[in-house]
């Protein structure tokens, strides 16, 4: 599954959580703040927890985005667990700043005060519950696609790629593809000599075509096994895959294993 199709029914449950998360929240500051005898109108703690999530919803595009651009189950683990670790950080900071600088805007339309640095300040409590946040959504997202995930190869033609061109769609067949390579946003598709672009994330086609005969060789190419008629080892560990044609692929140790299994 590609460009995130599908996640609708997610992002709407997780807003509405959110929101009723907040709204709980809201009542036992309120609660609170009584038992301790201090007085304070609904409204403020209902601000400040709604701007919080109001900031997350509007980050929640570019989250799940990034999860399915590096997949977390898929391999180099130690890569996938760098850049989410760098996810988080900005998540955080993008968050607890975004926040503040809410709640001074609605404060100030009323006639009131709030620092839109006061949540900065508590940088370290904020980014606790931002890092056990970001965790949360990154398992529930997992889980997410992995449930879309049976119903979108029974849905996709079993031996073809689909892939759009505007308003048009045609089926690249896979028997017809050497090798896939990511570029960027998209993936290129090498099929004899033409090369053709799908927008769509490596890890997206490979489970996707999980089961239809391609083997990851490096972390940017899948090669289809069938197409594959000689592999040469480097003292490295690294190795070059050739294909029917002639054409050379660089392949990498970490993924020598898929490689050669049967």
């Amino acid at each position: 599954m590609t460009d995130g199709k599908g996640d609708g029914p997610f992002f709407a449950a997780t807003g509405a959580a959110l929101f009723l998360f907040a709204l709980v929240n809201t009542f036992s500051v309120l609660d609170d703040m009584k038992g301790a005898g201090r007085r304070l109108d609904f409204w403020e703690p209902f601000v400040w927890e709604t701007t919080s999530v109001v900031v997350i919803l509007a980050m929640m595009p570019t989250f799940t985005a990034l999860v399915r651009r590096v997949w977390p189950l898929d391999p180099p683990w130690p890569r996938a667990a760098a850049v989410h670790l760098a996810g988080l950080l900005i998540f955080a900071v993008v968050h607890i700043t975004a926040m503040g600088a809410a709640r001074w805007a609605v404060y100030a339309t009323v006639g009131a005060h709030y620092s839109p640095f006061w949540p900065l300040a508590n940088f370290i409590y904020e980014f606790r519950k931002d890092a056990l946040a970001y965790a949360g959504f990154l398992l529930l997202y997992v889980l997410w696609r992995q449930h879309l995930r049976p119903r979108t190869e029974t849905a996709a033609a079993p031996e073809a790629i689909e892939v759009r061109d505007g308003a048009r769609r045609f089926f690249v067949p896979l028997l017809e593809l050497a090798w896939i390579e990511a570029a960027g946003n998209y993936v290129e598709l090498h099929r004899g000599e033409n090369r053709i672009l799908h927008r769509a994330a490596l890890s997206d086609i490979e489970r996707q075509l999980e089961g239809a005969g391609f083997v990851r060789i490096h972390r940017s190419r899948l090669v289809r096994r069938a197409a594959i008629v000689q592999v040469e080892s480097k003292p490295s560990g690294d190795y070059v895959v050739r294909l029917a044609g002639g054409r050379e692929l660089a392949g990498s140790r970490r993924y020598r294993r898929p490689l050669l299994d049967p």
